[in-house]
């Protein structure tokens, strides 16, 4: 099948211009594969990073496997999306008891936390299937240069965009156009200030011809963000502290905090707090998280709910924590 003149000049461009990336031509499926979940919502200067580290301390999914869940959390802290870290965890121990990666759109699809775009990424870059990786460049350029008004987060959105990707993906070259239509997007056709001036397709760029640039792609008006505040409380005693893993249900799943008090008045640890900060802000996807941090450094160990854990202060590193408490830990260690 012919490729069309958008795809052709699109492979040209990334001939020229496409990014060197530390996973870029390895072919090997399991670092193709980490970097697009640690992708997923991380930038890719620091996500760069955390992949080097990710895969160092586990070079290959026998190694992730085998690994527990806090190791695999306490290599993630700071990523955020924890979530990502526990399904790729689990992912590994099935693609290791199926006894290798699938190599089909649908058997990776199959693996937890697997969705349509890194089955289409994994699927086209490690084993030439031919799926198109439509992630947010991919419909930023797409809704662009087509004059797509559909908004790109409805079902109706997806269907559209997924057709039209599959019309222009080069069966003999998908993994060069997935990575070359996610570094344009990145690079080029950016959300803000893209470069339509030496553009390799402006001459038949719809929105450019409208002027309708910056108003493309359409998002419908998502949920309002919720505030919500919380209180943490850091107890010192006898060189020691007390630390919780957080429950399932909640921001933050199995990650480990101090002393947490929501919804109601700070406790009577027997010595007056030390206010560390106020009104620390945090942001998630649906809510703004507001903290105060307290030092409490009672004389007699106080009495607290029983799933809080007393340990020796020099070993909570060894406890992966969310980025929030980890800007508590921070104040201690300047303070």
């Amino acid at each position: 099948m012919e490729q069309s003149p958008f795809t052709q000049a699109v492979l040209r461009w990334f001939a020229v211009y496409g990014r060197e990336l530390p996973w870029r031509g390895i072919g090997d499926p399991y670092g193709i594969w980490v970097s697009e979940v640690i992708l997923q919502q991380t930038r890719i200067d620091q996500g760069s990073d955390y992949w080097l580290r990710f895969m160092e301390r586990f070079p290959t999914v026998e190694a992730l496997a085998a690994a527990s869940e806090d190791e695999v959390l306490r290599m993630w802290q700071g990523l955020g999306y924890y979530s990502r870290a526990r399904n790729m965890h689990a992912a590994a121990r099935q693609i290791v008891e199926q006894g290798g990666f699938p190599q089909t759109i649908e058997g990776l699809r199959a693996l937890k936390g697997v969705g349509d775009y890194i089955a289409a990424a994994v699927g086209s870059m490690a084993f030439g299937l031919p799926a198109a990786a439509v992630d947010g460049n991919f419909y930023r350029v797409l809704a662009r240069h087509f004059g797509i008004d559909v908004p790109i987060n409805t079902t109706r959105g997806k269907h559209t965009f997924e057709a039209l990707a599959r019309e222009l993906l080069p069966a003999d070259q998908p993994s060069a156009f997935n990575q070359a239509m996610m570094d344009f997007g990145a690079t080029w056709c950016t959300p803000r200030s893209p470069r339509c001036i030496d553009c390799p397709v402006a001459e038949t760029c719809e929105a450019l011809r409208t002027g309708r640039v910056s108003q493309l792609p359409v998002k419908e008006k998502k949920l309002k963000v919720r505030e919500r505040r919380l209180s943490y409380i850091y107890i010192r005693h006898e060189g020691m502290t007390a630390l919780r893993r957080r429950p399932a249900g909640d921001i933050w799943q199995g990650l480990w905090e101090p002393l947490l008090i929501e919804n109601a008045p700070l406790p009577d640890l027997g010595r007056p707090l030390t206010l560390l900060a106020k009104d620390v802000k945090h942001v998630l996807t649906h809510r703004i998280l507001l903290a105060d941090f307290y030092l409490a450094e009672p004389t007699v160990r106080p009495a607290l709910p029983s799933e809080y854990i007393w340990i020796k202060e020099r070993e909570i590193g060894e406890y992966a924590l969310p980025r929030l408490v980890e800007k508590l830990m921070d104040l201690l260690a300047t303070g």
